[in-house]
């Protein structure tokens, strides 16, 4: 973890109020599934936002987000060659080193975000078969992305005419799968969490909280397990089924 100043790469629009912003790296070492901490250089706004990883290299890091507030509309603004400063990587990211065989990754809006990286990651072990799911609301953004990837793909839209129309959960089959990851609204990782207790396969999520540090001081991230309240922020984001006290 490390806290420096860095430079815009690129930055463009993949949706409607949805962007993809590419920085310097300066040496971070990341793990899919982890986060960074953002704001921009203007010292009167002094709380970073967390985005989570989208596509890593040894040179730059990537960052898909939603504007969802000021902070995110002010970074929505940075132009190439501004400068941000970045806290991170943070969080445990997901297991990819632990699991092997045919693999299930699952998001759903901006929480598809991560998991282009986390396909990369499992791919290099060219035992492994990814499979990945993206559900989307309406409008379809950043496919073009993933396609460039080696996986079969399952597209989903609630109220666009693209892809499955219905929830990406109806597409999903965990008894065929050796290993779910998954990431989005949470009443669609409780629906995927549900179906892989039911056949007992694997399952890590990605949990999302508001934090405010992102290094577990301020306890504003807190998520509740079977094994007591935990922050999101140091503790996961990523967290095993066997952690979860959802209801099944």
């Amino acid at each position: 973890m490390e806290y420096f100043q860095t430079k815009v790469i690129n930055h463009y629009q993949v949706g409607k109020g949805i962007f993809v912003m590419e920085l310097v790296a300066n040496g971070s070492r990341c793990r899919a599934g982890q986060f960074f901490m953002l704001k921009t250089a203007d010292a009167s706004r002094p709380l970073m936002r967390p985005i989570s990883i989208y596509q890593a290299t040894d040179n730059s890091v990537s960052f898909m987000y939603r504007i969802s507030g000021q902070g995110t509309e002010e970074l929505s603004h940075l132009k190439n060659n501004d400068t941000i400063f970045i806290l991170g990587p943070l969080g445990n990211g997901f297991p990819c080193e632990k699991v092997s065989g045919r693999i299930a990754l699952i998001g759903g809006g901006i929480g598809i975000a991560p998991l282009w990286f986390t396909a990369e990651t499992l791919l290099k072990n060219t035992e492994n078969e990814v499979d990945v799911y993206l559900g989307y609301r309406d409008e379809l953004f950043a496919l073009d992305h993933f396609v460039i990837l080696d996986t079969d793909f399952f597209i989903a839209t609630e109220y666009g005419d693209e892809g499955y129309h219905g929830l990406i959960t109806d597409l999903f089959e965990p008894d065929h799968y050796d290993a779910v990851f998954a990431c989005g609204p949470e009443p669609m990782m409780k629906a995927v969490f549900t179906m892989c207790k039911e056949v007992r396969t694997p399952l890590w999520i990605s949990a999302e909280r508001r934090m405010a540090c992102g290094v577990g001081a301020c306890l504003g991230c807190a998520f509740p397990t079977l094994n007591g309240v935990k922050r999101v922020c140091k503790d996961g984001p990523v967290f095993a089924d066997k952690e979860l006290c959802w209801e099944s």
